[in-house]
Order: structure tokens, then C-alpha cells, then sequence
């Protein structure tokens, strides 16, 4: 495949996912100089996006030389043109109308201002990035494979538990039948023991992938659970395929992911479960409610 977009922020950024594919799919022909900067790229495409090509040379433990035959053997014309789609993955922004006053009006004088202002702006693109890609089909039947499953499962480590988190604080009240994993320190294996064919396994994954996590996908794949994916990928590994896919943006302004775009779809998910579970789930939610102002909770108003 011969790649011919231009270099501009303007460029879809969605064209990082097809380099993504193609250096994966075209791995086991490569030398493993090569191989190794495939494998850098593909574990690591926020760096490689924002980093030189002697950064990514001494990050990936290769040469500038070796990058530029990389380019060159998927058809590129230079190394900045394999870089683009990635660096325009990490940094474009989606029209969302009319910038804000409020976000136009921020100072871009000095290093912090304009971070500020440019992760201000990325933020609003990624939420309006994240949702617009979702389909109201995929939400539905993600909804209603969760209300049909004796067991729900959510799984999620490090920086990707905290969403995990929040998804089984909310929604447990809507599904009785959701559990977070791993628990008590253990392994998301060790939960997933007991599952059968009919549960379902939610797995929150960005990258660079948890070993853990994709394990726990592999592993209830073949109990014969269903999977939703809520990853930054659809195909984050060949050892597995997603029966759900939630496909959010990461990009960021910075070195670490952001996860504004994830939220939102996750409360967006979130909504259609309540709303399905009509007026039995909003008794439940009241009555976690009451408990909470019961057991003096809340701090209370003066």
C-alpha cells in the first residue's frame, strides 16, 4: 500500500490504526532490525509520534537508518511521512463548531499557556471524536448482551482501572450482577475462573496493552464469553477478536493518553443501561441513595 496523504494536522487521524494494521499484518516478513522497530511503533504510537527520528531510533534500540528503510518498505517516501499520520493522531483536532469565547480567550504567551490552551482544545475534540465514531446499533447491543448475562465482568489495570472503576460504581446499581476485576489483589484469571459461555467480559485496554488484560480477553474468549473492547484498537492482538468494539481517541497534547473521550463513551453506555432497565433500575439507584443519606454519607450543607 502506497501512502500519499498529506503532512498537514489536518490529515484523519484515524490513518495511524492502517499503518498500525499494515506493519502487523507484514511482521513476519521483516528482518528483525526491522522487526524491532515494527514492534517499537506499534507498542509505543504516542512516542513515535511526538519524538524525532534519532529519539525513536534510541528509544526503539535501532538506527535513524533502519526507521527510514521502515518508511520506505511501506511505501512511504520518507520517514516523516510515516511519522505524520501519527503525530496528526496525536495533535489534530475535529471541528466542534465555533471554538468556545471562553477557550479563544485563553493566553497562549508563554510554554504553559499555550499547553494549556492546546490540551483545552484537545479535550473538547476528543470527546466530540470519541462519541461521533460510536454506532447507536453497537451501544444498543452492548446494552443488551450486558442485561442478558447471568455474570457481568469489568477488567481493567493501572491507569485504565480508574474508568473501570467508575463504570462498576455506577453501574452496578443498574446490573446487580457486575464485578470488577481482578479483586483482593489477585489476577483477572483467578476471577474469570468460574465464568461460563454466556457472561460477559468488559475490558478496558489503551496502549501500550496490559499483558494482564489482554491475557484476561484471551482467556474468556475461549470459556465461550462475550467481549466488549473499550480500547483505543480493535485489534490489539491476533489472539483474539472483540464481539463489541468501543473505539475511543487517546490523542493527546502530552506524553500520557487522555482519557476524556473514553468517559464520555463509557457514560454514554451507561446512560442506555439505566434507561433500559426502566423504573426498576431508577428504584434501585433511589434506594443506593437513600442508604447513602442514612448511613450521613454526604457531608451536609450549611
Amino acid at each position: 500500500m502506497i501512502w500519499n496523504e498529506p503532512k498537514e494536522p489536518a490529515m484523519d487521524p484515524t490513518l495511524r490504526n492502517q499503518v498500525v494494521t499494515q506493519l502487523r499484518e507484514m511482521a513476519n516478513e521483516l528482518t528483525p532490525s526491522l522487526k524491532k522497530c515494527a514492534k517499537y511503533i506499534i507498542d509505543y504510537p504516542l512516542d513515535f509520534g511526538m519524538d524525532s527520528i534519532r529519539d525513536s531510533a534510541r528509544k526503539s534500540k535501532t538506527s535513524t537508518f533502519t526507521l527510514v528503510r521502515l518508511a520506505q518498505q511501506l511505501g512511504f517516501g520518507a520517514f516523516e511521512e510515516m511519522r505524520a499520520p501519527f503525530r496528526a493522531a496525536l495533535l489534530s483536532s475535529v471541528d466542534v463548531g465555533s471554538v468556545p469565547h471562553w477557550v479563544e480567550n485563553l493566553d497562549d504567551g508563554d510554554t504553559v499557556d499555550r499547553a494549556i490552551r492546546e490540551a483545552t482544545t484537545n479535550s473538547l475534540s476528543i470527546v466530540q471524536r470519541s462519541l461521533e465514531r460510536q454506532s447507536p446499533e453497537v451501544f444498543k447491543a452492548i446494552v443488551a448482551q450486558i442485561n442478558h448475562s447471568p455474570h457481568v465482568y469489568i477488567s481493567a489495570v493501572r491507569g485504565s482501572y480508574s474508568l473501570a472503576y467508575f463504570f462498576y460504581y455506577v453501574g452496578r446499581m443498574a446490573i446487580p450482577s457486575l464485578q470488577l476485576i481482578p479483586r483482593h489483589m489477585g489476577s483477572a484469571l483467578d476471577d474469570l475462573r468460574d465464568a461460563k459461555e454466556g457472561d460477559t467480559l468488559i475490558a478496558i485496554c489503551f496502549t501500550p496493552y496490559s499483558r494482564e488484560t489482554v491475557e484476561a480477553c484471551i482467556f474468556a474468549k475461549r470459556k465461550g464469553l462475550k467481549l466488549v473492547l473499550i480500547s483505543d484498537f480493535d485489534s490489539i492482538s491476533d489472539e483474539f477478536q472483540p464481539d463489541y468494539s468501543l473505539i475511543t481517541s487517546q490523542n493527546s497534547t502530552h506524553h500520557f493518553g487522555s482519557y476524556a473521550g473514553t468517559l464520555a463513551t463509557i457514560e454514554v453506555l451507561l446512560a442506555g443501561l439505566v434507561a433500559a432497565g426502566g423504573e426498576e433500575v431508577a428504584e434501585r439507584i433511589q434506594s443506593y441513595e437513600n442508604l447513602r443519606m442514612e448511613a450521613r454519607a454526604y457531608w451536609p450543607k450549611k
